[in-house]
């Protein structure tokens, strides 16, 4: 990893889980790290923990909210001396349960985080990147994007697409000199998946 140092890297949803414990490795090993998280409040102690390690900033992001995602790259541009690095499309929401029982809001509230705040971002990122011919997104899916599970009907169909749009969109960007990859982690323990856990006796 010692080809990030003084590299810029943005990282949405990094005010816990994946996204925090990825802030942290990136700056042991000499990066800077901008992270967005829409809990404000814990995104704010996440910088504070964070900043100890090396050069980090924080500023909120709602990736279903265009305007939101722009403001928090021009801000990640801005402490990165005009430029972004790498963007790593993280922030993610996971419900559980019978598809029969899923809620309009709850399915259109799933696919607004976990797909189209991650086409935001590629879109928001790469121009200035392919303009550079330089920088890499990476994209934050799951081995449910591989692997369907029960009472996990949206979920995985939304990191199916992310695998999907990941990889088509890597064979557009190559030819610009610009990397784009997807990473399909396990289940992890973070609050991500808590509400998967049977509970305890």
């Amino acid at each position: 990893m010692d080809n990030i140092r003084g590299k810029t890297i943005a990282i949405t949803g990094a005010a816990r889980g994946i996204g925090y414990a990825t802030a942290k490795a990136l700056l042991a090993h000499g990066a800077r790290v901008v992270i967005g998280d829409r809990d404000v409040a814990l995104q704010e102690s996440a910088v504070v923990e964070l900043s100890k390690l090396g050069q980090v900033s924080g500023y909120p992001l709602d990736v279903t909210d265009r305007e939101s995602f722009a403001t928090f790259l021009d801000k990640a541009r801005t402490d990165g001396g005009g430029h972004i690095d790498v963007l790593i499309n993280n922030a993610g929401v996971m419900p559980v349960g019978p598809f029969l029982e899923e809620t309009d809001q709850s399915v259109r509230s799933s696919l607004e985080v976990n797909v189209y705040g991650v086409l935001t971002g590629c879109q928001l990122a790469l121009p200035e990147m392919v303009k550079r011919r330089s920088g890499h997104v990476i994209n934050i899916a799951s081995l449910s994007g591989l692997i369907p599970l029960p009472g996990q009907v949206v979920y995985v169909g939304a990191k199916y697409a992310v695998v999907g749009l990941s990889t088509a969109l890597a064979d557009e960007m190559a030819p610009h000199g610009v990397n784009v990859s997807v990473i399909m982690p396990p289940f992890t323990n973070t609050d991500l998946i808590s509400g998967t856990k049977p509970p305890e006796r």
